[in-house]
């Protein structure tokens, strides 16, 4: 099993500068609210994931993980908390650990996804992922701010890319994988190679 402590990410960036991890805080939001479409988790599994990876001194109750998730520049009512480097880093250990827990509803769901695509028929057509994106959706605009009002197409698409994304980050290594896209989406430490 991964190591369940932020250090075990210090050599993916300890310093960042503030707008990249701003970028960091959306786009973890973002994944953790994938998750909760897909399989309509809630803040109590985030917690005890969260305990489970002695991790509660960053997330130790709802109000704490609620304002970790608040300090997404793209929230409703963000700017209530900074967030540091290091509870970046937590989140990103609870995300994977989630996924990972998950991993077989996320598989079934992109396999649907996958023979959908292949026969050129939309995603609502299945249950789970029509399911996913309406959940997704009624979760994004209750929460986000919508300036610019984003197309109905384009969060669909944004959904989507998400889900495939949780595959990555179900796996053995799936935190490390989640910071490294962080960081690449972010403008930081890539190689280029990618």
């Amino acid at each position: 099993m991964e190591s369940s402590s932020p250090e075990s990410l210090s050599a993916l960036g300890s310093q960042l500068p503030p707008a990249q991890l701003s970028d960091i805080k959306a786009q973890l939001d973002l994944v953790l609210l994938a998750l909760e479409a897909l399989v309509d988790l809630g803040s109590e599994a985030m917690l005890d994931a969260a305990r489970q990876l002695n991790l509660a001194a960053f997330m130790g109750d709802r109000v704490s993980l609620w304002r970790l998730r608040q300090s997404n520049p793209w929230r409703q009512g963000q700017g209530r908390k900074k967030l540091d480097v290091n509870e970046a880093k937590a989140l990103v250990l609870v995300s994977a650990h989630l996924a990972q827990q998950h991993q077989s509803t996320i598989r079934q769901a992109v396999s649907r996804l996958e023979t959908l695509a292949a026969q050129g028929k939309p995603p609502h057509r299945v249950a789970i992922l029509g399911d996913y994106l309406d959940r997704f959706s009624n979760l994004y605009q209750e929460r986000m701010v919508e300036e610019p009002t984003i197309a109905m197409d384009d969060l669909t698409q944004l959904a989507l890319k998400l889900l495939v994304d949780l595959i990555f980050y179900s796996q053995r290594q799936g935190a490390r994988h989640l910071w490294v896209a962080l960081l690449e989406r972010s403008g930081g430490e890539s190689d280029g190679n990618d």
